[in-house]
């Protein structure tokens, strides 16, 4: 391991500069507390489908118990993507965690809302509607910052008023002139 001027070590060769990989790494319009936000709600999230699925264990249907185990194994694998610290004692949580950093939220959105739908389909209760709700609520909420930020108002007016939509015209003026010919 060596020293840089600033300070910052060398592994490998490779130079590293902490402010500008975290510019690099986050410059995609997300704040931090949104990030903050999303990471807490995926974790409750998680948290409350493994006590869910805990109390769907408790029953006599087969197949309540499995969507209890499933649920149970799903807030885990949220907990673990997006909150390693909770589960240091587990050896391959880091290269798990670096994969998930990795990952571009509309990935995430899918990983988290679409699995958790299979739940309610073992068995409609109210444990498992909870459960499953909450996991797909965060992967919606990523979703959502997948989509972006919403324009500002002059932006929008802008492409409202442009001259490209051709189609959009086209049927407007085909209807304007239809109207005036039908006495």
């Amino acid at each position: 391991m060596g020293q840089t001027t600033s300070g910052e070590s060398l592994s490998s060769g490779a130079v590293m500069n902490p402010a500008t990989d975290f510019q690099d790494k986050k410059n995609d319009g997300v704040t931090w507390w949104c990030r903050l936000l999303v990471k807490t709600v995926c974790v409750v999230a998680g948290f409350v489908a493994m006590l869910t699925g805990f109390f769907r264990l408790l029953t006599f249907t087969p197949m309540c118990l499995v969507a209890g185990i499933y649920l149970m194994l799903l807030g885990f694998i949220e907990i673990v993507l997006e909150a390693p610290c909770c589960c240091q004692f587990l050896d391959f949580i880091q290269p798990v965690s670096r994969f998930s950093e990795s990952r571009s939220y509309w990935e995430k959105a899918l990983v988290y809302t679409l699995p958790p739908v299979l739940a309610p389909l073992m068995c409609f209760s109210t444990t498992t509607m909870c459960g499953a709700a909450l996991l797909m609520a965060s992967g919606v909420i990523y979703g959502m910052i997948a989509l972006g930020r919403k324009a500002d108002r002059d932006t929008m007016l802008s492409r409202a008023r442009s001259e490209q939509d051709v189609e959009m015209k086209a049927t407007l003026v085909t209807n304007d002139t239809s109207s005036t010919l039908v006495p």
